[in-house]
């Protein structure tokens, strides 16, 4: 036991070394600078159908996945490509820097485009998404609001780890800033893409910019209450770092505009408990809901 654990010991140390970098502190310095603007220019503490599960589920899973899951699921994506591919430490870390980017959209942001996708067409993976949906409102607050076990199991994690593993620590440093920093920007409820789509000249600029990132415009339509409302569209828009992933897979809806209401309708009574750790605790069945899964 001793001999199999001191390996994977020194193994997970050696990618914590790698994962827990400066750029997990220019991420956290971006998070905080979202919930100073909200604190600004909106109510960060204070949103509009706020409950009392809200602030602990999002307290704790913004915890939990920044102190825990992601690095538990990093470690492991490295850990199993170290056994499936042993000796292939660093065999990547010479590759183009465009090259190790690309590999990064396709692995982590694409893959994680798929896994979303099927958080509304699978029943069960829907039970772990829902409650991302369950604030009535958008906010830097919520970007990491999800069941614990549905970021446990996000493939794009895992083949971070891997491709960490591989040699690409050091532009997954740079990609990684830049992914949460557009994830935040487009959960937050100061709308920055606004006021730019009213200058007449940079609406070119905005054309292209909505159709490559997310945008408060493009991902709040995501968490819209009402479908017939002409902006939501909660079986689309899923996209995190690159919005293109919806448009080229069809999915995409672009307004210009903004939901009035946020949230699920008629959302079947839940707990703290169930919200964090579903299958584990379970509120007594009470059906799905009218936004249930997408069917295809």
């Amino acid at each position: 036991m001793k001999v199999v654990f001191k390996p994977l010991w020194n193994f997970i140390c050696a990618e914590l070394e790698i994962i827990v970098k400066p750029e997990y502190i220019v991420i956290l310095s971006v998070f905080a600078f979202f919930i100073i603007l909200e604190m600004i220019f909106t109510r960060f503490f204070h949103k509009p159908g706020q409950n009392r599960q809200d602030g602990p589920v999002e307290l704790i899973c913004t915890l939990s996945l920044m102190l825990a899951i992601q690095p538990t699921a990093m470690i492991g994506g490295g850990y199993l490509a170290s056994l499936f591919l042993p000796g292939s430490s660093g065999a990547l870390a010479g590759i183009p820097v465009l090259a190790g980017i690309a590999l990064l959209l396709i692995f982590d942001d694409m893959v994680q485009y798929w896994w979303h996708r099927a958080s509304h067409t699978l029943p069960w993976l829907y039970k772990l998404h829902r409650p991302h949906h369950n604030a009535e409102y958008l906010s830097i607050r919520v970007s990491y609001r999800n069941n614990l076990f549905y970021y446990l199991l996000m493939p794009g994690l895992w083949f971070s780890g891997a491709l960490i593993y591989l040699g690409l620590g050091w532009i997954y440093a740079g990609y990684v800033v830049v992914k949460m920093s557009v994830i935040f920007a487009a959960h937050s409820d100061v709308r920055w893409d606004e006021p730019l789509y009213k200058i007449k000249w940079l609406s070119p600029v905005m054309w292209v910019v909505e159709r490559t990132i997310s945008t408060p415009a493009t991902h709040s339509a995501h968490h819209g209450k009402h479908a017939d409302d002409g902006v939501t569209n909660y079986k689309g828009n899923y996209g995190n770092l690159l919005f293109f992933w919806d448009v080229l897979f069809g999915t995409a809806k672009i307004t210009r505009r903004y939901p009035e209401k946020m949230g699920v309708e008629n959302m079947p009574e839940t707990s703290i408990g169930e919200q964090l750790i579903w299958p584990i605790i379970r509120m007594p069945d009470q059906g799905e809901t009218v936004k249930e899964p997408a069917r295809s």
